[in-house]
């Protein structure tokens, strides 16, 4: 069945809306999407492109990922935004947000109770099923970029260099590489388009 949000008693600028039993948080005060220095609106809308007509409900992955780029976390006007942009009922993108584990729908830093925090609240841990990079573990995600083959001393040269405001160089640490030897063999240029290499009549 379908429930229809239902808002909390709470302050103006810090709701709660609730679809079955989950519960996503709405925040007032943010858009889901500025342009600003990251341009996440011109992003969108170029991913956006990238989808066939009438099809850009496929989108939604990495839509909600560049807005949850913009404050780290998906509050419930990122998801409705989302959902204008890609001309889909609310509940499609609300399903998403709550499957997959990328996703966080409560400020991070608020979390404490659920996952481990640095005593300065700026890195919380959040332990995910699986990140794709089983060849190079240990590893961490942090803001989008891998960092794997790491030891305790990595995390923690990661950590202070990060509160430096500096953004440590992604990758292996230990200086192995999984991919081709003589580079790569695919991916190397941007998508054709919708509808390349499909037979004609299709």
């Amino acid at each position: 069945h379908t429930s229809h949000p239902l808002k909390s008693k709470c302050p103006e600028w810090h709701c709660t809306y609730k679809t079955g039993s989950e519960v996503h948080i709405r925040n007032l005060h943010k858009t889901a999407v500025q342009n600003g220095a990251g341009g996440g609106l011109f992003r969108i809308e170029a991913v956006v492109k990238n989808y066939p007509e009438g099809h850009k409900a496929a989108a939604v992955l990495p839509v909600l990922d560049l807005s949850q780029r913009q404050d780290v976390w998906l509050p419930i006007s990122a998801m409705n935004n989302a959902e204008e942009i890609l001309q889909v009922p609310p509940v499609r993108v609300y399903k998403v947000s709550t499957f997959y584990t990328m996703y966080n729908r409560k400020p991070v830093v608020t979390h404490s109770s659920l996952l481990e925090t640095t005593p300065d609240k700026l890195f919380p841990l959040i332990e995910v099923e699986c990140l794709g990079a089983c060849v190079n573990v240990p590893m961490v995600q942090i803001n989008g970029n891998y960092y794997e083959d790491l030891t305790p001393k990595d995390v923690k040269e990661i950590i202070d260099e990060l509160k430096t405001g500096k953004i440590p160089k992604p990758g292996p640490r230990s200086g192995h590489f999984c991919e081709p030897a003589r580079g790569l063999t695919s991916l190397t240029e941007p998508p054709k388009g919708p509808g390349f290499g499909v037979q004609a009549g299709l």
